[in-house]
């Protein structure tokens, strides 16, 4: 049987304890004269009961320690009460030998009645509380069926998750052992559970049915979170993970907050570190515009700006719902003295009065161009709109640039621009080409940065597939063999300021993206970790490859090398353009005819600026 309660309210528990110290001090009186008080101490008792009641009330409002659920009691909360009430002594002492000092004033608490009463306060107020817990558990809970918990780290946060299992979660889980990887820990136990080396980890999992493992080590390495899951996945055991402090509410972990491992998780690699003082040099006090703010690398880059407290940050977008969802996000994450900085601007960047009115009264100083369309099918079908947002629209901002004296200009690329198969990335490809000539051709420094997918972006991979597996499946792959470069939305950014902060103008830089990731190992893996099983409960299709599409991207182009820079993660490419003087000419014709002209004369225009270019799987393959 089940039994549900409602928590005791806090006026009621501190009314206990005050009524509990109230009987404590008037027995350990009774005990003290053999119970038998003389009548001369029985002013001595009434005085003293008001001043150690009104002593103890103010620490235990100071201390909190009526706040926390009774039956859930943790050591925290025991050592709160002990301190409560050393505190107590400690002030009563004081006021004792003030008084008799001055005002010779006999001890209004007796010493001795005093010591009594801290042994009994400390006996009562305790004994109570774990009486209630123990009946709580065993009595009231005692048939509950629970599911089995192993903790990942015996540390700090491995002692608040048991508390936050205990307090949250009540009895639904029963926590089996804590795994630490530090051997002076193995062997011993947290709070009598017991702590084992990781060695016995699979042993567990294999002898006894765990509903979860749950790691609650913050700067466990990627490739160790990647073994934990791959070994719980085999046993059908969830992994869930702690989230870093700065991510706890008010300071203090909920069990609501410990989350299910992600795909992304298992892709990161090793902490990715900047050198933030330059980054902070280069956006200290500066006027920073960022187009396409509201996309999932420019709201990422107005976190990250923030941080190194510009004078102040345009968000420029056309998309209006984005922009207001970013708004309302930053406003959780952020002060108001932090958002008083960020201003959001709605406009266009192929609309030359929207460009020229934001240059004209804000005259950034640094510029993030993340504004881009990006999806590869979709635009294989609107080439025009490829040139006119890619290739138009930086054209546009660039030359702004250039007229309002702007420093640095930062273009957001991508692999998908190197040896093109399709329209989108032979435009960024053009754009790509128009920055370098202005970089050589104007006092602003454009820089160029390229990487490939980012995890978690709008429309991204993982998302479709969690909204296949949401729906019941099936998962489309297009090819078994295809491949991609991925990166974190949050590292891909960290590398855009460390690019911007080393940049001089005219370079092209690479990042560290890893290993190339197979589609269809990514789709197995979030299929387990969504706790089904492949061919039983949901199916992968092929669906062949899709218009543009090619089975692996690249960073560099046949005729480039890659530099390296202080930054192990951060690279240069090193290439010859030959001809830029008229390839841009020919990209200018482009810009200024596009309209004019059909779907074919522009990839045919493309392909005479860009000779790499290869259409792949497409209607334009044939030209």
């Amino acid at each position: 049987m089940q039994y549900k309660s409602r928590p005791i309210p806090r006026s009621i528990i501190l009314l206990a304890d005050i009524l509990i110290v109230a009987f404590t001090y008037i027995f350990s009186y009774f005990l003290r004269f053999n119970f038998k008080i003389p009548i001369a101490e029985q002013n001595t008792l009434y005085i003293g009961l008001f001043v150690i009641v009104v002593v103890k009330l103010i620490y235990f409002l100071s201390l909190g320690t009526y706040k926390h659920l009774i039956r859930f009691v943790s050591a925290n909360d025991a050592i709160r009460m002990f301190f409560s009430l050393v505190f107590s002594v400690i002030t009563i002492s004081i006021i004792n030998l003030l008084l008799y000092n001055i005002a010779h004033i006999p001890y209004i608490v007796p010493f001795s009645i005093l010591i009594i009463d801290f042994v009994f306060s400390v006996f009562f107020l305790l004994g109570y509380r774990l009486a209630i817990k123990v009946l709580f558990f065993e009595f009231f809970n005692g048939q509950r069926e629970k599911s089995n918990v192993i903790i990942y780290g015996a540390g700090r946060n491995g002692s608040l998750v048991k508390q936050v299992l205990e307090r949250d979660a009540g009895t639904k889980y029963k926590i089996l052992a804590f795994i630490d990887e530090d051997h002076y820990k193995q062997g011993k136990q947290l709070d009598g559970i017991p702590i084992y080396n990781p060695e016995r980890l699979e042993e567990f999992l294999k002898s006894n049915t765990v509903a979860h493992l749950i790691i609650s080590i913050p700067n466990i390495s990627p490739n160790k979170k990647a073994y934990l899951t791959e070994l719980c996945l085999k046993y059908k055991t969830k992994v869930l993970v702690v989230p870093p402090v700065s991510k706890w509410i008010n300071g203090e972990l909920s069990f609501k907050q410990i989350k299910k491992i992600r795909l992304e998780d298992l892709l990161q690699r090793e902490e990715i570190n900047i050198d933030e003082s330059d980054v902070y040099k280069t956006l200290y006090n500066r006027i920073i515009l960022i187009t396409g703010a509201a996309g999932s690398i420019g709201s990422e880059l107005v976190r990250q700006c923030i941080r190194f407290n510009p004078f102040k940050i345009i968000c420029f977008d056309i998309a209006e719902t984005p922009m207001h969802n970013l708004k309302l996000n930053l406003e959780n994450e952020f002060t108001y003295e932090q958002l008083e900085k960020v201003q959001f601007i709605l406009g266009d960047i192929t609309n030359k009065y929207d460009v020229e009115q934001i240059f004209n009264e804000y005259k950034p100083q640094i510029i993030f161009h993340a504004a881009a369309y990006k999806h590869v099918p979709i635009l294989e079908y609107f080439p025009k709109k490829a040139i006119e947002i890619n290739v138009y629209g930086t054209y546009l901002v660039a030359n702004a640039a250039i007229k309002y004296n702007v420093e640095k200009f930062i273009f957001i690329s991508t692999d998908k621009a190197v040896n093109p198969s399709n329209v989108m990335g032979a435009s960024k490809r053009l754009a790509e080409l128009l920055v370098k000539y202005l970089n050589d051709t104007s006092h602003t420094h454009f820089i160029t940065t390229r990487f490939g997918n980012v995890i978690g972006s709008n429309g991204s991979v993982f998302e479709i597939f969690k909204q296949q597996i949401e729906s019941g499946g099936p998962i489309t792959v297009t090819h078994p063999d295809v491949t991609r470069f991925f990166m974190t939305i949050p590292e891909a950014c960290r590398l855009v300021l460390e690019a911007a902060s080393i940049g001089r103008g005219g370079e092209i830089f690479l990042f560290n993206m890893g290993e190339r990731i197979k589609i269809l190992d990514l789709a197995k893996t979030l299929i387990q970790l969504s706790g089904l099983t492949l061919g039983k409960d949901i199916q992968i299709k092929f669906s062949g490859l899709r218009p543009g599409e090619k089975m692996t991207e690249e960073l560099l182009t046949d005729y480039s090398r890659d530099i390296e820079t202080k930054n192990k993660n951060v690279l240069i490419s090193s290439e010859q353009i030959i001809d830029l003087d008229d390839k841009v000419k020919n990209i200018l014709f482009l810009i200024n005819n596009y309209q004019k002209i059909s779907n074919n004369e522009i990839v045919e225009n493309i392909q005479n600026i860009i000779p790499e270019f290869n259409s792949m799987n497409s209607l334009y393959s044939r030209l």
